[in-house]
């Protein structure tokens, strides 16, 4: 075989290869409110995201049937796994998170005494969001499986669509030490926490501010804590850092975290 032969082979076996591989979207999101991560929806039902970021209805009971032609949306929303009612859930037809959330069409609902919702008559198709606010804050959380941030959900003409729960947390966990714009040494540096109502253990990260000279070399992030404190294995370097605390129930469900904005500030050794 020629050399061109060979090559024009080469690049034929190439293309068939890559036609081939698998596409793995994922599109995951964050709240367009305080950059916060909402993506601790632990779900009981069996959906499930597909290699295209959608999400396909689990089973369920209907508790209406939707109108011809058109779907139905049911699902729950949960606080420290129990019913959160009174909450408000949106399906968006658009989800932009840098433009303002929810676009094009929008049908709004709330949740009942048992913190299921039901959103009915909806034209099917792919939506980009299902969002359930968090009480009175301007925080949501998405109805997602896992640990995925957002999804698109596939809704099916004559059928009812059932979400993954909705697992709301608030953001009032009190950090004791270091306090907000506190100034401390690099050595001996202990994290305390108030004690948050049906925690069962916490989890705290620090992240460093590399634009302060900070290095991100401390290699506990999400490091679980069974009590109220902890003090640093090893120095951290020099610089500005954030941290946060988050508590989980016995279930292993997210119910709060301090504020995303307590930093302090590592003076050296």
């Amino acid at each position: 075989m020629s050399y061109k032969g060979f090559l024009i082979a080469t690049l034929l076996l190439l293309a068939i290869v890559l036609a081939c591989k698998p596409s793995h979207n994922t599109n995951t999101f964050q709240s367009i409110n305080g950059n916060r991560n909402n993506s601790n929806n632990a779900n009981d039902s069996s959906a499930g995201v597909d290699n295209n970021g959608i999400i396909h209805s689990a089973g369920g009971e209907e508790k209406e049937k939707p109108a011809a032609g058109k779907a139905n949306v049911q699902g729950k929303v949960l606080f420290n796994s129990k019913p959160a009612p009174n909450i408000e859930v949106k399906l968006c037809e658009k989800f932009n998170q840098f433009m303002g959330g929810c676009q094009g069409q929008i049908f709004t609902t709330r949740t009942d005494a048992n913190g299921e919702y039901l959103i009915k008559d909806v034209p099917p198709g792919v939506y980009e969001g299902l969002t359930a606010k968090v009480f009175d804050t301007p925080y949501y959380v998405f109805a997602t499986s896992g640990y995925v941030g957002s999804a698109k959900y596939q809704l099916e003409p004559d059928k009812t669509f059932f979400a993954p729960n909705s697992n709301l947390f608030k953001s009032d966990l009190k950090l004791i030490t270091p306090k907000a714009g506190a100034k401390v040494s690099a050595d001996n540096l202990e994290v305390k926490w108030d004690s948050y109502p049906d925690a069962a253990y916490y989890k705290f990260s620090i992240y460093a501010d590399e634009t302060t000279g900070a290095k991100p070399d401390y290699d506990d992030i999400n490091k679980r804590v069974d009590g109220t404190s902890y003090l640093l294995d090893k120095p951290l370097s020099a610089g500005s850092y954030r941290i946060v605390v988050t508590a989980y129930n016995t279930d292993d469900i997210k119910i709060a975290d301090s504020p995303d904005d307590i930093k302090f500030t590592v003076t050296g050794h």
